[in-house]
């Protein structure tokens, strides 16, 4: 497709739809697992030893997962792929170095008692079960380096594929779990591991193969291009990272703190099931825009109404009610409070797919500080915004949440249009037109 010259909206739903399933259908990973650790003799501390392992885990894990963002937008050839996974070697160093003190040193310890409130009873367990996912780290990293490789050649039905397979793969080793009585939360994390390793057996397959039939490139990947392009990136999902929990530091401090955090956090996880479909747009970035910038445009347009669209269903049907209390087990007053936080968020629906779509452009003209720069403020805007909302209205509980958190998006996207403007009068190679005059 990158060599045609034509490309139909049918090649961007191709393109597009795989890999907005693969993001959905991943959420479904924790489902499995939780659902198998629930089913344990008690089931309440394996599941809460799990989730300290996992909170961890999700923030030692992100210098890895952002590979396959880096692999897609700057590997051309095997030569380029090999400068980045070794790059790749140094920081999966770097992270089993964490891993090893937290998993094996009493500095461990401490942290899971001090840092994520677990009980003395519960560091055994927690620190066992960290070590495993340890290793699925490892598998996240090359998972995601080769699906950038899949995700650049534009095949992406095997990202769906994979996941697929992973699932499949998880709720068989679930049910021989649960058939041999053996529950534990490592238990969770071994059903973790095998389906993240049977998703990066068929990655590194598939990835290499694509990689082997490449034409020889005369690369200038080097290490400087790959840090400029990766730690600005890397501090933008760290920041993402720590938005909700200072969010959930101020709601605490509202007239019904445990409703108002309670509220906030379903409607976070709703909003961010909806946007999981659309968190690829930058794809389309990455790999269209600089020859076909106003189809790509046009196609972000229409798919970019959809997720609010579905969210104004919850928000103002009674589809609503009836998801509130069936599918999240709300009562009555945690569901009118949470659809209340969710129509908020309809703005931050409304505004992540353009976000997304100029961040790819910031990646695809390989300047990712752009991306930080309006992270933090959006970051700064929320802070301020919470700080005046908790003193002022604090009987609005978790809405005050989703208004602080809705404009900083707004701060956000008014930030990295302003950057985008200056930045698109300017070509991407000399002997090219500007990309912003096409648009």
């Amino acid at each position: 497709m990158r060599s045609k010259e034509h490309l139909s909206y049918n090649q961007l739903l191709a393109f597009f739809i795989p890999l907005g399933f693969s993001a959905s259908l991943t959420a479904i990973t924790h489902v499995i697992i939780n659902g198998t650790m629930s089913r344990g003799d008690n089931a309440a501390f394996i599941i809460a030893c799990y989730a300290v392992a996992m909170a961890i885990f999700g923030i030692v894990e992100k210098p890895l997962i952002i590979f396959r963002q880096t692999c897609s937008a700057l590997v051309k050839d095997k030569k380029s792929f090999k400068v980045l996974f070794l790059f790749l070697f140094y920081v999966m160093s770097f992270i089993l170095l964490v891993c090893f003190i937290l998993g094996f040193t009493s500095i461990g310890d401490w942290v899971f008692v001090q840092w994520f409130n677990a009980e003395s009873d519960m560091v055994e367990t927690v620190s066992n079960t960290f070590k495993i996912l340890s290793i699925v780290m490892v598998l996240s990293g090359i998972r995601g380096i080769y699906e950038g490789v899949i995700i650049r050649e534009q095949k992406t039905k095997w990202l769906t594929i994979m996941v697929v397979v992973r699932l499949a793969t998880m709720f068989i080793v679930s049910y021989l779990f649960v058939a041999s009585g053996y529950i534990t939360s490592l238990t969770g994390a071994m059903i973790f591991l095998i389906g993240m390793a049977v998703e990066s057996v068929i990655s590194v397959w598939k990835g290499q193969s694509l990689l082997n039939h490449k034409k020889k490139n005369r690369s200038k990947l080097r290490m400087k291009g790959i840090t400029r392009f990766y730690f600005p990136l890397l501090f933008y999902f760290i920041s993402q990272t720590l938005l909700v929990p200072i969010i959930y530091v101020f709601l605490s401090k509202t007239n019904d703190k445990e409703l108002a955090i309670a509220s906030f956090a379903l409607a976070i996880s709703i909003t961010g099931m909806v946007l999981s479909f659309f968190s690829y747009t930058h794809q389309l970035v990455l790999q269209f825009y600089e020859k076909h910038s106003k189809k790509v445009a046009r196609f972000t347009i229409v798919i970019s109404f959809i997720p609010s669209i579905l969210l104004s269903i919850l928000c103002f049907t009674p589809i609503g009610s009836w998801f509130m209390g069936v599918v999240m087990g709300a009562d009555e007053a945690l569901a009118g409070a949470t659809i209340t936080v969710l129509q908020i968020f309809i703005v931050k629906t409304l505004i992540f797919p353009w976000v997304d779509f100029i961040n790819g452009f910031f990646m695809l003209r390989r300047k990712t500080k752009k991306i930080l720069i309006a992270q933090v403020l959006n970051l700064t805007t929320v802070v301020i915004a919470l700080l005046f909302l908790v003193n002022m209205v604090p009987e609005w509980n978790g809405l005050n949440g989703s208004l602080a958190s809705s404009l900083g998006e707004v701060i956000g996207l008014i930030v990295v249009i302003i950057v985008f403007k200056k930045m698109g009068r300017e070509p991407i190679h000399k002997d090219k037109p500007s990309i912003f005059t096409r648009f």
